[in-house]
């Protein structure tokens, strides 16, 4: 196959580069020729999503042609099996018909509404935030009002044209769709498993302004989480900017401002983290208390629990993040010249008091515990997070999972304790340590993470463990149906909790 001249690289404009490389495209002999006997689709644009969108097309087993206002200048930047033509011919035979052009470009379509009549129109576009603010109806429902003789679909409209382009298996795959019309849903549904990917039924076309704003949400489930790990820095970092900065100033009078960028923020890191791993795993308990509690798992928790299970995953992904940020910050502390500043005074001490050996003997097993298991928690963490990514999660059965996300990231709760106490060792219990009368930072960290510890165990006994795998199953203190769990222990824990 002879390779097409790369006719975007003559063009002057920058509009008119393409997103997709021509020789992506046209080193793919899956593109070159398509039977004829395929399904005929149309696509009325020439832009970057219509370009991405012909490539899959073509290369699922689809014949594309291509409606374009100057097709002579656009025809080189689809593959070389699509047909670019003008508008009026691209709509004359197919019968599903992608509409790849803005809103404010759909009145230019409506000299071609008698050719249109009948046809499946599938709209892709989305609107910008000021559009769909501005706009009562959505941009499917305005095309459906500007062509009634037509039926209209709104899809795609979640898939960026980097999907399209590098196939389904780099983004998502989940395609909503939504139209007044079941047959066409169908046809389009049957289209997009044939691309790649999966439909999701969102009813009729009612449901496409919600679908143009699918798009507009930045990281909608973060939210919440944010603003939860920003609030615990905030208080963390001004409680040791106290402890650390304030008091020696106020009432040593040395000048300790120069640990804002590094020092403290690298001390309250690690309580931020640790903080947010217990509250991953804190709503677990409380679930568990309130079946207990209510002795049934068919009562409906409450809004905020609710929630907060819902938004664990993101909690613990900020919690992996902080931590990781200490062990870089903590990489960084040597580097400071305060840092070698205060070797050097020390030095200097140890020969003015004639000694040669400062070595203390219980320090230094401290700090190797302390690092040993503060490497050990970020590890087990960093298993997590990468478990928690949507191809290694689905790479693994739901036993596979529920052992590392649960188990797992208990022992890294667990590690990261051990870590903290290591740490604390018996400094909580020096008079020196309370700064402003205020207890070290660690001890303040370790209330919720012990509570989770100590709730676990509690729910490991035989008395609570067997009640609440029971009531896991179905029974209820109260109800008329009650299921006895089997006598044998390993063939009780080998079932999945529902």
């Amino acid at each position: 196959m002879s390779h097409q001249p790369a006719v975007a690289t003559k063009m002057s404009r920058e509009m008119d580069k393409p997103l997709i490389s021509l020789h992506l495209v046209d080193s793919d002999t899956s593109l070159a020729k398509v039977p004829d006997e395929a399904p005929k689709v149309g696509i009325l644009g020439s832009g970057d999503f219509a370009r991405s969108l012909a490539t899959r097309l073509v290369s699922s087993g689809f014949k594309v042609v291509v409606g374009s206002r100057n097709p002579k200048r656009t025809a080189g930047l689809f593959p070389s099996a699509a047909q670019v033509t003008f508008q009026e011919e691209a709509v004359n035979s197919p019968e599903i018909i992608f509409v790849a052009v803005f809103r404010e470009h759909y009145s230019s379509l409506c000299s071609l509404s008698d050719q249109l009549t009948g046809k499946i129109l599938v709209d892709v576009s989305n609107p910008t935030e000021q559009e769909h603010l501005q706009h009562r109806e959505s941009n499917a429902e305005y095309l459906a009002s500007l062509f009634p003789t037509c039926t209209v679909v709104k899809a795609f409209n979640v898939i960026s044209a980097w999907t399209l382009q590098a196939g389904p298996r780099d983004g998502n795959r989940q395609v909503p769709i939504c139209s007044d019309q079941p047959e066409a849903k169908r046809a389009v549904s049957e289209m997009a498993i044939a691309m790649g990917f999966m439909p999701v039924d969102m009813g009729s076309l009612a449901s496409a302004r919600e679908m143009e704003a699918m798009p507009l949400r930045l990281l909608p489930a973060w939210k919440v989480p944010t603003l939860l790990a920003l609030g615990l820095f905030i208080c963390f970092y001004a409680y040791n900017f106290v402890r650390d900065v304030l008091q020696p100033y106020v009432q040593e009078s040395k000048n300790k401002f120069f640990k804002l960028p590094v020092s403290v923020v690298n001390t309250t890191l690690p309580c931020v983290a640790y903080v947010l791993l217990s509250l991953v795993y804190l709503p677990g308990v409380l679930a568990a208390t309130l079946q207990l509690r209510r002795g049934t798992k068919y009562h409906r928790f409450p809004d905020w629990l609710d929630h907060w299970l819902q938004h664990r995953k993101q909690i613990g992904l900020l919690s992996f993040f902080c931590a990781a940020l200490h062990a870089l910050y903590s990489f960084c502390l040597p580097l400071r010249r305060s840092h070698r500043y205060d070797l050097v005074n020390l030095a200097v001490k140890q020969v003015l008091a004639n000694k040669s050996h400062l070595w203390v003997e219980e320090e230094v097993w401290r700090m190797e515990i302390y690092l040993s298991l503060g490497v050990l928690a970020l590890g087990t963490l960093s298993l997590l997070a990468v478990t928690s990514l949507p191809s290694i999660a689905n790479s693994l059965n739901w036993r596979e999972f529920s052992f590392v996300q649960s188990s797992l990231g208990f022992v890294a709760l667990v590690l990261s304790t051990l870590h903290t106490l290591t740490y604390g060792w018996t400094r909580a219990f020096e008079e020196s340590r309370y700064k402003f009368y205020l207890p070290p930072t660690f001890t303040l960290t370790l209330l919720v993470p012990c509570v989770v510890i100590l709730a676990k165990a509690l729910f490991l006994l035989p008395c609570i463990s067997r009640r609440l795998a029971r009531i896991r199953r179905g029974w209820e203190r109260d109800g008329a149906i009650k299921f006895m769990l089997p006598t044998d222990n390993a063939l009780a824990e080998k079932t999945s909790h529902v």
